[in-house]
Formats: structure tokens, C-alpha cells, sequence
């Protein structure tokens, strides 16, 4: 135990004995739990409607959303501070003195809940991702449905909601496929052998990806086809936009199954073996 914990704990437990504490009552656990009961039906009531809305309005669905935490945030603040003064009478300089030793004292035991609050006002702020992004957070893949002030809650592609704290900002890898925007680059991989065609290939893909029901094509969102060769395959990777972040997978589907059909129509045969299970290759591109 170092010196700042049991120094700490001791001053804030001083100047708590200063403040006038109101008599507890039945009527002031009342007012204090009415409040918490307001607090939590406001903010469910609220996010129910943003989200619904957001639902509405299709291309601005992300930034609807972004408003939720926002008002979490509000709304839980103003909710302790009624409960502060309702329990208690202090003078400005007593508050002032209280709230910083208190928060100190209250650190040095929940660091990790306070570090998930810190990572959560600074998602909302500075919008590493947003409600409604696809994202990958650590080893977490898919689209976030809520930003706490605790964590955020993913919808993963296996349809499993699971909540990342969110310090894991600070010390893991977060990638956002889309930053906000309704439309989302999606790459798809075929690989084809050696001796086959490779220019049909690319136009078949080519051909496949633009005539898509899922695809947006525009100045803003461009596609392009590629094609690399490797010792014992030929990798053509297709890169567009599916129009709805949300159709991630149906357009991929799409895409693969309808250009692999005409590969077979054309003659095009696949490698001798899969890619991806030899050490020696290169391993491909997971594509999101």
C-alpha cells in the first residue's frame, strides 16, 4: 500500500465529515430513487426514438446515432447532480474540495471502471467509431449497436452481441470499415490457376461487381479489379462499395457466386489447391 492510499482515503474522509449531509428520509430516497427511475426511462425512451428514426432516414442513419451517448452522458450528469444537492448543503469551496478528493479516492480502487469511462467520453468525442459502424476492436468484428459510458456493445456476423469495455481503445488496435458513412469498401477474393486467363477473369469480375444489386459505383465510391500472381494461383481482387454497410456479406455472396459461375462457363478452372492452406503462399487478405 503506497502512501497516496492511505492518505487520500483520510482527507476525503475528513472533509465528508464537514459537509451538512440532509437527514435521510423516506422522502429524500424517494426523490433519489424517482430520479435514477427518470434518468434511466428518459435516456431509453430517447435512444428507442433516435434510433427508430435513424432507421427512417437511411443515409444519415450514423449520425443520428452518434446523438445517443451524447445524451447519456447529459442526462446522467445532471441526474447526479440533483442527487448531490439533494443529500447535501455544501458551500462552493467544500463541493470543490470533495468532488476532486473523492474522484481521487474513488480511482485508486475502480481505475478499471473509471478508465472505461474516460475510453467512453472519448469514443463520443473524438469518434474513433460511431453506432452504426462496422468495426474490428481487438479480435471483435461487426456493427455497433450502443456506446455506453461503461462499454460498447457489437453485433458480431454470427448474430452475438458482445460488449468490449471501452478502455480497449487505448491499448488495442481499432479499425472503423466505414468512419461514419452509410457505404462501405468491400474486397473480394477469387483465385484462379496459373494457366488460366487472367484478362477474362477480370472482366468477368469486373462485369459481375458493377451489375450487382447491393453496389454503389460513383466518383466518390470507385471500384477497380487487380490481379496478382503467385507461384501455383493467380489472386483477381474486386474493390467497391456495397450501398448499406449492412449487406456486407449478401453482396459479397452475390459476387462470388455469380463471377464463379461464369468462370466455369469460361473455361477459367480454380487453383489445384486452396490458397490459403499452403504455409509457403501468401496468405490472403480477409477483406474487410
Amino acid at each position: 500500500m503506497t502512501v497516496a492510499d492511505t492518505i487520500v482515503p483520510n482527507i476525503t474522509a475528513n472533509i465528508a465529515a464537514d459537509l451538512p449531509f440532509k437527514t435521510i428520509d423516506a422522502n429524500l430516497i424517494l426523490y433519489i430513487t424517482a430520479i435514477i427511475i427518470v434518468a434511466y426511462v428518459l435516456t431509453y425512451l430517447l435512444s428507442f426514438i433516435l434510433i427508430r428514426v435513424s432507421e427512417r432516414i437511411g443515409w444519415y442513419r450514423t449520425s443520428v446515432t452518434m446523438i445517443i451517448p451524447l445524451l447519456k452522458i447529459v442526462i446522467y450528469t445532471v441526474s447526479l447532480y440533483y442527487i448531490i444537492i439533494a443529500s447535501i448543503e455544501p458551500s462552493l469551496t467544500q463541493l470543490v474540495a470533495f468532488s476532486g478528493l473523492f474522484g481521487a479516492a474513488i480511482g485508486f480502487g475502480l481505475k478499471d471502471l473509471f478508465a472505461d469511462l474516460v475510453g467512453g467520453v472519448v469514443i463520443i468525442f473524438e469518434k474513433p467509431y460511431q453506432i452504426g459502424d462496422i468495426v474490428t476492436i481487438g479480435s471483435q468484428y461487426g456493427e455497433v449497436k450502443d456506446i455506453g459510458l461503461r462499454s460498447t456493445r457489437i453485433r458480431t456476423p454470427a448474430d452475438e452481441l458482445v460488449s468490449v469495455p471501452n478502455f480497449t481503445i487505448f491499448n488495442q488496435p481499432v479499425s472503423s470499415g466505414n468512419a461514419g458513412d452509410l457505404a462501405m469498401m468491400i474486397v473480394i477474393d477469387l483465385f484462379i490457376h496459373p494457366e488460366s486467363d487472367a484478362d477474362t477473369a477480370v472482366k468477368i469480375l469486373k462485369e459481375t461487381l458493377v451489375t450487382s444489386k447491393y453496389v454503389i459505383v460513383s466518383k466518390k465510391y470507385p471500384y477497380t479489379v487487380l490481379v496478382e500472381d503467385f507461384p501455383f494461383y493467380k489472386r483477381v481482387r474486386a474493390k467497391g462499395y456495397v450501398n448499406d454497410l449492412r449487406q456486407e456479406f449478401e453482396f459479397k455472396s452475390e459476387v462470388t457466386r455469380r463471377a464463379l459461375a461464369e468462370f466455369r462457363r469460361s473455361g477459367i478452372r480454380p487453383p489445384a489447391f486452396a490458397p490459403w492452406s499452403d504455409n509457403t503462399t501468401v496468405q490472403p487478405d480477409r477483406g474487410h
